[in-house]
């Protein structure tokens, strides 16, 4: 629904009264409506407890003019009155209007996507070749020095560890492939008791 707010409408008040013996007491009503039928007899009031708020229309603009200039901030009971003159809301159509096409992808489940749109492709993948190339290098029991030193900062060294057989550092790849590697321990299930009907364990 498309609601559009537009000048204000000179036939009517809107009294902001913080007194709330205006909307229990009938004797407060009348004394706080009376104020106004000094200014036109025909005046309607509607009184709206939950916002504190009544709405005064009259018959004549010029009345209801008057009445906001002598009455307003003036004292009703202890309590200061305001009034404002009413807005009138003009509404462009009772329907739902849907949005605008160029938003219509954002709304869940998402609609056809707008004009022009395209899927962005993934970016490819960097392959650092020299960082490969360094940790082919890399050999147990050597270190190497990834960053140096300086005044401020320490330096990084990676301690490449030894191998668990022992001794194959001095082993090429070539001999450790043809060395047949010990047999994997084989693991022993454990055995399910025996199970007797009729007997507890």
């Amino acid at each position: 629904m498309h609601i559009k707010t537009t000048k204000c409408n000179r036939f009517c008040l809107v009294a902001s009264v913080t007194n709330h013996e205006v909307f229990h007491r009938p004797e407060a009503q009348a004394s706080f409506e009376a104020l106004f039928r000094s200014f036109d007899p025909e005046v309607q009031f509607q009184y709206f407890k939950s916002f504190q708020r009544v709405r005064i229309s009259f018959s004549d603009a010029l009345a209801a003019a008057e009445a906001r200039l002598r009455l307003h901030k003036t004292d009703f009971n202890g309590k200061e009155m305001r009034l404002y003159f009413a807005q009138s809301v003009h509404i462009g159509s009772p329907r739902l209007e849907p949005p605008k096409p160029d938003k219509q992808f954002l709304i869940s489940p998402p609609a056809s996507p707008p004009v022009g749109w395209e899927q962005s492709q993934d970016a490819t993948p960097v392959i650092n070749y020299d960082l490969l190339c360094a940790i082919s290098k890399l050999g147990p029991g050597d270190k190497y020095e990834l960053h140096t030193a300086t005044p401020t900062t320490p330096s990084v060294v990676v301690h490449v560890c030894e191998d668990e057989r022992g001794d194959s550092s001095a082993l090429d790849d070539s001999d450790q492939d043809d060395k047949p590697r010990p047999p994997r321990p084989k693991i022993i299930q454990t055995r399910r008791p025996d199970y007797a009907p009729g007997v507890e364990q």
